[in-house]
């Protein structure tokens, strides 16, 4: 409950036992299925507040069905024949476009179990993990993805995404994977203020997984002799490096921008809200 409720919701207090225990003497009112009349109103408000979750449940479970969709056409085709080198070795799992999917898809899966779980005032451990794994990955990561792909595609198709791969993945497959991840991950910023941990912790699990990744497509390029994208072909081992540490430092970039992000949009709508509902409460 953000702090804005409490505070109404205390003040609905303060403001309730006082027009109680002035008039003690006075019959209790009258109400329904043991509800006081008096309250009424503040149930109302209570539900219409409840009600405005709905919207937001909705735009989780239908982003997590898309991603669910997108992942599993996209593993399908690991039993096709598919142009030399795609899905060789770790099929889709060695390209960072798929995990990100994955990722996605978990974070949306997460959201919609924890909107579903109704009733509940504090905030559950599930709510603060998929808090962490929006600001720390989610969103980080799949803006990083999004912008370096579009980057390198308009400068040379071919060192990320060959022109012999339109003849096995449809136009929509390349956007679902490369365009369409912003535009949900910026309205997953408008639709729920989510809370961003110490950027050094944020970092140092970036930085772990980072590396991890690293790992995996050299050992890859070792264990089969391919390049999981053709622009690394081009890089010595010192320049491989140079490009992992750049890209490491845009996606830090990228985290702290989501963190200034999320605090501009709720600091201005939670104001906003919080003048509204207490000028409704006292009318």
């Amino acid at each position: 409950m953000s702090l804005c409720l409490r505070y109404v919701k205390h003040r609905k207090e303060l403001i309730l036992n006082r027009i109680i225990f002035k008039e003690p003497h006075n019959p209790k009112p009258e109400g329904i299925l043991g509800v006081h009349v008096e309250h009424f109103p503040f149930l109302l408000r209570d539900l219409a507040l409840r009600m405005t979750t709905t919207p937001r449940t909705a735009f989780h479970m239908s982003a997590f069905c898309w991603y669910a969709f997108v992942v599993q056409y996209l593993a399908a085709k690991d039993g096709e024949e598919l142009p030399k080198g795609i899905f060789v070795y770790g099929g889709p799992w060695k390209y960072l476009t798929f995990l990100n999917l994955l990722l996605q898809m978990t974070f949306f899966g997460l959201a919609t179990v924890a909107d579903l779980q109704l009733g509940k005032e504090t905030e559950s451990s599930l709510s603060r993990w998929k808090d962490r794994l929006f600001a720390v990955f989610a969103f980080p990561v799949g803006t990083f993805v999004v912008l370096l792909f579009w980057m390198i595609f308009a400068y040379d198709r071919e060192l990320v995404y060959p022109a012999t791969i339109d003849a096995f993945f449809p136009p929509w497959t390349n956007h679902a994977m490369h365009t369409f991840v912003l535009p949900v991950l910026l309205g997953e910023v408008l639709v729920q203020p989510h809370t961003f941990p110490q950027t050094q912790h944020a970092l140092a699990a970036l930085g772990v997984v980072g590396l991890a990744y690293l790992s995996w497509i050299v050992w890859v390029y070792l264990s089969v002799g391919i390049w999981v994208y053709p622009l690394l072909r081009y890089f010595s081992p010192a320049g491989l490096l140079g490009f992992f540490c750049f890209n490491m430092s845009v996606v830090s970039l990228l985290y702290q921008l989501g963190d200034q992000l999320n605090s501009y949009v709720w600091s201005q709508t939670q104001s906003f809200a919080c003048l509204k509902q207490f000028k409704d409460f006292i009318k």
